[in-house]
């Protein structure tokens, strides 16, 4: 499977999808960006005239790279055109050190702690284009193949 087709059936559109790109991606990780653009929806109401990115956002972000492109390359021998994967986010712990402006380019790293019983827990971590850590965590997700039954 190629990071193009795994971004392909990623499920997420615009404007809540938060990969732009994979560079590398294994049995073991992924790594991937994504660009906040300055006129993302939540920037309007997130922090008057000072807007940066919400928290619950760049964990979005890294779950998103971090854990469903990763569950989606792993469980690649189970999909097809007539599968698609389901994903359900079971826990996250986070923690943040540096706010995200609008305009940013941020790098997510993930490393596959477990992936059992379609079960994937990794540890993922949030870089910005001076590789200063932006945050750390672990997040936790469930994932199946789904036939849109």
């Amino acid at each position: 499977m190629t990071i193009k087709e795994i971004i392909k059936i990623l499920p997420y559109e615009s404007p809540f999808h938060f990969v732009d790109g994979l560079s590398a991606i294994s049995d073991d990780g992924v790594t991937g960006h994504y660009t906040f653009k300055e006129t993302e929806f939540f920037y309007a109401g997130h922090f008057k005239e000072n807007p940066i990115t919400p928290g619950v956002i760049l964990t979005e972000c890294m779950a998103q790279i971090g854990l469903v492109c990763l569950g989606i390359y792993l469980m690649r021998a189970e999909l097809s055109d007539d599968f698609k994967p389901q994903i359900a986010l079971t826990s996250s712990q986070v923690d943040f050190f540096l706010p995200v402006f609008p305009g940013e380019k941020v790098s997510v790293i993930s490393e596959k702690e477990v992936f059992r019983f379609n079960k994937l827990k990794c540890k993922v971590k949030l870089f910005n284009e001076k590789n200063e850590l932006i945050c750390r965590g672990t997040i936790s997700g469930m994932l199946k193949p789904n036939t849109h039954d």
